[in-house]
This record gives C-alpha cells, sequence and structure tokens, in this order.
C-alpha cells in the first residue's frame, strides 16, 4: 500500500481520543463551505478519502439521507470502526489508498479529504486522483489544520515541545506544504480544478482538567504522538511540565482553525 497509516494511525479507540472529537466538529462546517448548506441538493455518490473512524461520511450520510458514501482509508482497524458506525447500504467502507483511489474515472459527485492531504507521501498526486474519479461539474474539496498558528491544541504542543526538545522543530507539523498557506490551493490549481475557493473554519474545544489534553498526546497517535512516544521518560516528564507550566491545570477553552478548499472538475 503506498499510504499507510499504519503505527502512529492505527488504534481507532485512540485516534478518537485523540483527534476524531475534533473531525466530528470540523464536518459540518467543512460540508456547509464545500458542499452547500443542509438543504442544498445531495451529491449522489460522495467518496470520503482518508475516511477515519467514519466521521466526515456519518455527518454526509445523516444531512442528506438518498446520499451514498465511498469511505476509504488504508488503516483496517479505522476501516472496522467506520463500518461499525455508518448505515449499511449506504457506506461501502474498504481499505484502499488516497494515491490509487478504487473508484473508475468520473463515476462520483464529490470527493472530499477531511485532515488528510498533509500526511500523504504525494499530495498532488492524492488531488489528481481525487479529480480523476469526480465527474465533470462535480467537487473536490479538503480540510487540513492551521499547524502554524490555527490549531491551538497542537500548535500549543509544538511549542513547548521546541522550548525542552530543539529536534521537535524538524518534525513541526506546520512545516507540512499543503498546512501552509496557500498549500491546498496551489495542489487544486496543479490537478486543474476551476471556480477554486477556500476560507478557514473555527472548532472550539473545552478540555475539563490538563490530563484531558495531556493523556491522548501519550497514545502515539499522528506525529506529535509518535513524537510524544519516542522520547525517554525523563524527556516525556519535561514536555508534560513545560506544557503544565504554559497551560495550568484547566479547565481549557481551545479554538483550533482549519483551512479548507473547494474546486470543480471542469466540463
Amino acid at each position: 500500500m503506498v499510504w499507510d497509516r499504519g503505527g502512529v494511525f492505527g488504534d481507532a479507540a485512540a485516534y478518537e481520543r485523540f483527534m476524531g472529537r475534533w473531525s466530528a466538529r470540523l464536518a459540518p462546517g467543512f460540508l456547509d463551505a464545500v458542499l452547500g448548506e443542509a438543504s442544498s441538493e445531495a451529491p449522489a455518490t460522495l467518496l470520503d478519502v482518508g475516511c477515519g473512524t467514519g466521521n466526515l461520511a456519518a455527518e454526509v450520510l445523516a444531512r442528506w439521507p438518498r446520499a451514498h458514501v465511498v469511505a476509504i482509508d488504508p488503516s483496517p482497524p479505522f476501516v472496522a470502526a467506520a463500518r461499525e458506525r455508518l448505515v449499511p447500504g449506504r457506506a461501502r467502507v474498504q481499505v484502499g489508498s488516497a494515491l490509487e483511489l478504487p473508484e473508475a474515472r468520473g463515476t462520483v459527485d464529490a470527493a472530499l479529504a477531511l485532515l488528510v492531504l498533509n500526511f500523504l507521501p504525494d499530495p498532488a498526486r492524492g488531488v489528481a486522483e481525487m479529480r480523476r474519479v469526480t465527474r465533470a461539474g462535480g467537487v473536490v474539496g479538503a480540510a487540513v489544520w492551521d499547524y502554524g498558528g490555527g490549531m491551538a491544541m497542537l500548535r500549543t504542543y509544538w511549542d513547548a515541545a521546541a522550548a525542552v526538545h530543539p529536534d521537535a522543530a524538524a518534525v513541526d507539523e506546520a512545516l507540512a506544504r499543503p498546512a501552509q498557506a496557500g498549500g491546498v490551493e496551489a495542489l487544486f490549481r496543479g490537478a486543474g480544478l476551476r471556480d477554486i475557493d477556500g476560507g478557514l473554519l473555527e472548532v472550539p474545544m473545552h478540555f475539563a482538567t490538563f490530563a484531558e489534553y495531556w493523556d491522548p498526546f501519550l497514545l502515539g497517535i499522528g506525529t506529535a504522538g509518535s513524537f510524544t512516544r519516542g522520547l525517554d521518560d525523563e524527556g516525556r516528564e519535561a514536555l508534560r511540565a513545560e506544557l503544565h507550566r504554559r497551560l495550568g491545570d484547566g479547565p481549557l477553552e481551545m479554538t483550533s482553525v482549519a483551512r479548507w478548499v473547494r474546486g470543480v472538475v471542469p466540463g
């Protein structure tokens, strides 16, 4: 498989504790931005690229009762979790690569990727694949976190990590090109999409305690989780202490920002 979440994205329950809670809140606003409000015409078939545990697909099925979703993800545990929660007969969930989408050319009305592009080894190829499988006049949409400044949960983490572990700067997720301003738009232009539009979406989150914020980083999910797991006990405690110094005991209120972009497949 070209793109393998394995390791840092292999535990569905851990993902839900760490990032799933954010993607579930981001999904409604993302759909409003790229496909229109709930009252707009439903896509007959929508492809959810990198579906994870199914948060975006679940929102699509709840919003448009006649829509059908094809959802793919390279992680078998994520696919199993998504299958359990999505409506049988209206969703087909399978293991697959974002760089080699299983659908035929021009067979879906929309192809969406929520919080996925910055994890692809070749995001340009991923967007090109999304365009390939989407019909003429259909919509391609994506969203990535604004890691550089707007993703409060992770920005706080990486700033603290760099303060106590200088090598953290080399793996800071803000370095991922699609996460930078204009990064996704450039990918969409490169794929030949037209009528490109984009903007920002804010997602608030409440953490009752510092531990509720910190503990999911210990689960090894994503780049930050992998970095945390890779530290020795002393290094991990130094990072926890620095974060606690910055944030306090809680409760914590954090608002994070995602960049969304949509484009239309030329006729």
